[in-house]
């Protein structure tokens, strides 16, 4: 067999002589590729770039951010269809803990049962592993704290990271940030800057969503509120602006 992948790449199950699952490393391109860029920091605030595809869209009916408890939300980036699926398996076991345990899923265990969840499907031949990663939120007991779910299986806690097609220039401009030193009202203006700053698709439309649970929201969960997102947005825009000046 000839080429990179050919012949290596039609299970899950099968190893290359490199040591890789190329279908595998085909979920985590689906990712890289996808047409959102999402950002999180701890505290926790989660927001995402998303293109607008049809003049026809109905504004904000594409959502990426979902509420799984109300101490908890995800963000998810990659496939549409398979960030779906997470969303409701992750629901599913912050309901079934509640309803065992009588008090709300941590973070960590609901990282862990994800992240479990989604290596299954790089495990068996008769499956594919999911083409979505998720950037999970959550506010307990330990505080706040903010976890990234990658398509193996993989799963780290963060102060502030990023998936989807700008990733790394978006992880460059947080690590110029004193994450722990701002409000959560300023993280959203500085995620919305960053947002602005990484669109690479020239003279396309795109839209801003973003959530947030930290002690502003109550430690719930929920979408950032109107007013704050259109002063983050124009606080952006300025900036921009500003920039191109100078430039």
């Amino acid at each position: 067999m000839s080429g990179i992948g050919t012949g290596y790449d039609l299970s899950a199950t099968t190893y290359s002589p490199d040591g890789k699952v190329f279908q595998t490393d085909y979920a985590q391109k689906a990712v890289d590729n996808s047409r959102v860029t999402s950002v999180g920091a701890q505290r926790s605030r989660e927001a995402v770039e998303k293109l607008v595809v049809s003049k026809l869209l109905v504004e904000r009916s594409s959502r990426r951010i979902h509420n799984i408890d109300r101490h908890a939300g995800i963000c998810m980036a990659g496939l549409l269809p398979d960030g779906r699926m997470v969303v409701n398996r992750a629901a599913d076991e912050a309901t079934n803990y509640k309803s065992f345990y009588g008090e709300p899923i941590p973070g960590r265990v609901l990282c862990e049962r994800l992240a479990s969840y989604m290596h299954l499907f790089n495990l068996y031949w008769s499956m594919r592993p999911y083409g979505a990663a998720g950037l999970l939120a959550t506010y307990d007991d330990d505080g706040p704290a903010l976890y990234l779910v990658e398509p193996s299986g993989v799963a780290h806690g963060y102060f502030g990271t990023a998936v989807g097609k700008a990733r790394q220039a978006v992880k460059n401009e947080l690590e110029k940030m004193k994450l722990g030193q701002i409000t959560c009202r300023e993280a959203v203006v500085e995620a919305a800057k960053i947002l602005h700053k990484v669109h690479e698709e020239d003279g396309k439309p795109f839209e801003i969503e973003i959530s947030w649970v930290c002690d502003e929201s109550g430690r719930v969960h929920q979408k950032v509120p109107a007013e704050v997102l259109a002063e983050a947005e124009a606080a952006a825009k300025a900036a921009l602006e500003e920039s191109d000046m100078e430039d």
